[in-house]
Parts: C-alpha cells; structure tokens; sequence
C-alpha cells in the first residue's frame, strides 16, 4: 500500500497543493510552523476521518474559508482507492471511496492505513491509561471494523448508564439491570481484542525492542482490569459491574468495564511509565508503533503507510538508525528541519520535498 498523489485544499496554511509521491521514502523539510506537519496530519485524516490533533474538523478549514479538502490516490495490491474528503465550517462532511460516497464514517476505516509516529506519542507511554486505551481502540478498529462498531454501542450504551445514574432515584436497580447486561455483551468483546491484540504486540514488539536496544532490554506488555481471569468474560464483567451497583449509585459514575481497563508496558521487569528513563519511554513507543506495522502487514497483507512527524531530533543515534534501516517495502513520509541526519540512509528513488509558509518550494527526486 502506497500513496500515488495527494491534494489538499483549503487546508490549514494551504490554498491548494498537489504532489505526486515516492512510494518508497518521502521527506518534507523546512524551518517550524510553515506546514510539514499538516501534510502529515491530512494523510492520517484520510485513513480514519479525523485527525489526531484536534477534534473540531473547522480548526483544519484555512482562515477565511468555508470548506477544506483532502484527495489522496492510494495503490493497493488488489485495488486502487481515491478517497475524497470534503468538510465545511458549518460541521458537514462528505466522504467518497473511487465516486462511491459513504454513510457512515466507519466505512472509510480500512480503505487506507497509516502509523504515525510523533512527539505526542509518548504520552502512551508516560500519561494516564486513557492514552493507552485510545491507542489499542484506533489500532483495532483499523483491523476490524466491527470492533469500532462494538466500540461505538458500548459508549453510547455507558453514557445513556451515566446519565440515568444522574439523573433518576426510582427503580433504578431494575433499570441498571438492563444497562449492565449490555455493557456486559459488548465489553467482553472489546476486553477480548484487546487482550489478542497486547499478544500481538508481545510478539512482535520483543525482537524488535531487544534490536533497538542491542539484546540489552526485554519489553512486556499485559492487559490490566478488575476482572480476576478472562476464562468466561461476559458473565465474569456482567458480575464484577453489577457488584458494583451500589457505589456507582452513591457516586453517579459507572466505575467499572473496559472504560476504567490500561495496559502495563514494563521493560526489564520494571514499570516504564513510572520508572522508565526517558530513552527507554522512547524506546518503548518506537517499539509499539513498529511492531504495529508488522501487525497490520499480517492482518491485511500489506504494509501501511509510515508517518514520521520530526521525531528524530528527539532519538539517540541507535534509535535513528533503527528507524531509518527500517524503511524497506514501507512508503515512509518524514518531516524533519535539516538533511543532516538522514542523508545517509536515502538510497534510491527518494523524494525531498523543500517546506514554506504552506507551499512546496522546491522538489528533489533521486
């Protein structure tokens, strides 16, 4: 999976631009604030139909615009895609697959994939475990979009739980009855994907991990819950969230299900996100969004297309090295502010493309 050509209009600091790309390695350079990251941000748009800067698509729209838009022409093995975006101030948004235009937005999930890998990203390591929680449910609902469809019934299904807890005093055992059997049925289901996926991500994160650190660390990955085993997940979660009906009673709050759960990432046996040093929770994150590449190559066959947003300034040499060995058979797209550190590592058929308040200045193709 690569991309052919992007458009973009009306976006961000962008009018209008149209690129043809390298299917191999692509580098967008320039000084900060003149757009390489927006170019970054309207691909990985494309693959879930929104960003992961900002949940209000209007912040996207170019100042004095009503609408903004993103074409991307995407080459799979088995057929090619144009996805076309179009979203409006007033809120609207349009989505077409090849002129076909969808009804829902989980439609688009999986037409096009792409990992990104920026400075932010270490909040998965280092923040709260809704970080954590966030990062399993995007890279499972690229792989199956019945498990964001899941997703998507358990929210609404635990908000309208909330909002009864705030608001009725009658009867409220019989009616939370009803509510915790669904949040039963669909969390076993999400605490399930979750847990295959954490095995996923075992497998295929301890080479890549003991490669980046020299054979010097190992990395683990567990799935953490209230629940005492995963052996008969739905009665065992309908349980543990009816137990616990009368304390969410007394605080109006469901307390318990997949939305409270986290994942521990330790290295060496020892806690990373409290313990950790600061390279190894980089290291850590590396490992998780490499070995998530692996992970969708298996499931869909081909790799996704690989989003690196200046992050190697932020990495040792070892690291930078690792990444950029790395980027054989995967379309790779970098933004960085100088040449000096990956000039090395570009062979053939490469494209650097020169950045300036929001155009495209020059291009180098070698």
């Amino acid at each position: 999976m690569y991309i052919k050509k992007l458009a973009i209009k009306n976006y961000r600091n962008y009018s209008n631009l149209s690129l043809s790309l390298s299917k191999n390695v692509n580098v967008f350079t320039g000084d900060n604030a003149q757009g390489k990251t927006n170019i970054l941000e309207s691909i990985y748009y494309s693959s879930l139909g929104r960003s992961h800067r900002t949940s209000k698509d209007k912040e996207l729209i170019k100042w004095n615009e009503s609408y903004g838009e993103i074409v991307l022409d995407v080459a799979r093995e088995r057929l090619d895609k144009k996805i076309d975006i179009k979203f409006s101030r007033e809120g609207k948004k349009s989505i077409t697959i090849n002129s076909i235009r969808l009804r829902k937005i989980s439609e688009l999930i999986g037409v096009f994939n792409a990992v990104i890998f920026s400075p932010e990203d270490l909040k998965v390591v280092k923040e709260s475990a809704s970080f954590r929680r966030k990062f399993l449910d995007i890279e499972l609902s690229k792989l199956k979009p019945k498990y964001y469809t899941t997703l998507v019934s358990y929210n609404k299904v635990l908000s309208e739980r909330n909002t009864i807890l705030k608001t009725y005093n009658d009867n409220l055992e019989e009616i939370l009855e009803i509510y915790d059997r669904q949040l039963a049925k669909l969390g076993s289901v999400i605490v399930k994907q979750r847990i295959l996926y954490l095995q996923k991500l075992q497998q295929y994160g301890e080479k890549i991990h003991s490669d980046i650190t020299k054979n010097k660390e190992k990395i683990n990955f567990r799935y953490i819950s209230d629940l005492k085993s995963y052996s008969s997940l739905e009665s065992d979660l309908y349980e543990l969230i009816s137990k616990n009906r009368s304390r969410d009673i007394n605080k109006r709050i469901t307390s318990k299900g997949p939305h409270r759960d986290d994942f521990l990432i330790d290295i060496n046996g020892v806690d990373t996100r409290v313990y950790g040093s600061q390279g190894q929770q980089r290291t850590a994150i590396l490992t998780i969004k490499f070995a998530s590449l692996e992970i969708i190559k298996e499931f869909i066959g081909e790799y996704p297309v690989l989003l690196l947003d200046d992050v190697l300034s932020e990495l040792d040499v070892n690291r930078q090295s690792f990444i950029l060995n790395s980027l054989k058979n995967v379309q790779t797209i970098i933004t960085c502010t100088g040449m000096e550190t990956i000039r090395n590592y570009l062979k053939d058929d490469f494209k650097l493309f020169m950045v300036k308040e929001g155009s495209i200045e020059k291009i180098i193709e070698e």
